[in-house]
């Protein structure tokens, strides 16, 4: 077993490497990083063993000459400032990757590391369907709850890690995103050239896309078009609104059904913009807001729920009153780093339930056990492909498939006596609490076109009773 100095530098290499892949401008990551942990499935939910990571970030303006201890008691608010102290002190919180008193002040492109035992957030174990995939592209159909990318307190359970893990799809170009809760259609490109030119006909429009969603109310039976411009409030937490100082922004709806029983409309969704959250913002607006967003669809935005942009409260006390219902990160669903999350993953008071049963993470006093090494790849496998409706699938390469753990094994789990996480017992998410009910259902662009399946709760006839 490995003593802690040693996995510090480890970690310190690592973190080296990574920083000049993305100098070099190289998607993806190093081996080293994709190896650090594994997966394994519990209760429906891919879960993250936890591993050692450095998080780090150059000192920003406004703390230059300020002591490195202040900064983090006032900036990094997830632990208290004796925690803090504690790194400083130990030589897991370093400047440059160097050790430095409590007292410091930091100076102008100061490099701040924090060595933590990082916990992941679990996601569904639903798999990513591959739809299409050939030389130039890889198309799946995203389960709702996996981010696309590493972000916040997701990393290995991200679109990414788990098609380079699982798959052995490395060095994908994001084309385009979609939100952590939305399921449906993501794009990848396999080559510079291909992404930039996907990339230039989604900002040209010349890509038509249709989502499905399923929303409060009884629908508009005519067809609606809005053309309401949207402005970001906060890109810190993500939350938009209509407003007339925002960027024109253009949707059309078409109500596929209504469901008296539960008062619910399934809608198809033409956005012919590409503005953040326009779907759900422009629903929220006409007053309809998708059943179950937790953002959009909440009486922080007034009674009417921000219908006909009657918000009554200033942009200001809009981002304090959602920070203050939740815990930004969590609960809004971030998919984007922030100062929040940037040196400890934050987590909902709400989510946090004592045990009276050991955490699995807790090691009773016993010596800390560093990560072990990863698992021996599967042997390889042929690739599980889904065709959908009338979408051809192509398969240009073979790839290997390496499966994640069918039960937790306790050999795996690596714990950490200072780590907070590790002594407390996270309550699994709810089925509820991993999807959100809108779906990107088809896109069409120059030449080629794709489509997935629609999910369960698509069905006009479908109520929360089915998901159970």
């Amino acid at each position: 077993m490995r003593n802690m100095d040693n996995e510090m530098q480890d970690e310190k290499v690592m973190a080296k490497l990574e920083t000049k892949a993305l100098k070099a401008k190289r998607p993806g990551f190093t081996d080293e990083r994709y190896n650090e942990t594994s997966y394994y499935i519990e209760n429906g939910l891919r879960k993250v063993y936890p591993y050692y990571f450095t998080f780090t970030t150059f000192t920003k303006g406004r703390w230059v000459g300020e002591k490195i201890l202040d900064v983090f008691a006032r900036e990094f608010r997830a632990h208290p400032a004796e925690e803090y102290e504690r790194c400083i002190r130990t030589g897991s919180l370093t400047v440059n990757y160097e050790k430095v008193d409590v007292d410091y002040r930091l100076k102008h492109n100061d490099l701040l590391a924090n060595v933590v035992h990082r916990h992941e957030v679990p996601v569904t174990a639903d798999p990513i369907a591959i739809i299409h995939m050939d030389e130039d592209v890889v198309v799946v159909n995203k389960p709702a709850s996996i981010p696309v990318h590493p972000c916040g307190r997701y990393r290995h359970n991200t679109v990414v890690f788990i098609l380079a893990k699982e798959y052995q799809l490395r060095n994908l170009r994001t084309i385009h995103r979609l939100d952590r809760l939305t399921s449906g259609l993501l794009l990848f490109g396999r080559t510079p050239k291909k992404a930039r030119q996907m990339e230039q006909q989604i900002r040209n429009r010349q890509v038509q896309k249709e989502y499905v969603c399923r929303v409060e109310g009884e629908f508009p039976d005519e067809v609606v078009k809005i053309s309401e411009p949207i402005e970001v409030v906060s890109y810190k937490i993500g939350v938009c609104k209509v407003s007339p100082k925002g960027k024109e922004c253009s949707s059309t709806f078409h109500k596929l059904g209504y469901n008296p029983e539960s008062n619910t409309s399934v809608v198809l969704c033409l956005p012919h913009s590409g503005r953040m959250h326009q779907i759900r913002v422009h629903l929220q607006y006409l007053g309809y807001p998708v059943v179950n967003d937790p953002l959009y669809n909440h009486t922080v935005f007034g009674p009417e729920k921000g219908k006909g942009g009657r918000i009554g409260k200033t942009d200001e006390e809009l981002i304090r009153d959602l920070i203050s219902i939740h815990n930004a990160e969590n609960w809004l669903g971030m998919d984007g780093d922030s100062e929040l999350s940037m040196f400890k993953p934050l987590f909902d008071d709400e989510d946090k339930v004592p045990s009276r049963e050991p955490s699995p993470c807790e090691n009773g006093g016993s010596p800390v056990q560093l990560q072990p090494p990863p698992p021996a790849p599967c042997p390889a496998a042929p690739l599980q492909l889904a065709a959908v409706a009338s979408t051809k699938v192509t398969v240009a390469t073979q790839t290997g498939h390496e499966a994640p753990d069918l039960v937790f094994k306790p050999e795996r789990m690596s714990t950490d006596p200072h780590c907070y996480e590790c002594k407390v017992k996270y309550r699994d998410p709810k089925p509820r609490d991993l999807v959100m009910y809108l779906h990107a259902w088809k896109y069409r662009g120059p030449g080629w076109s794709y489509e997935t399946e629609l999910p369960e709760w698509a069905r006009v006839d479908w109520t929360e009773s089915d998901a159970d």
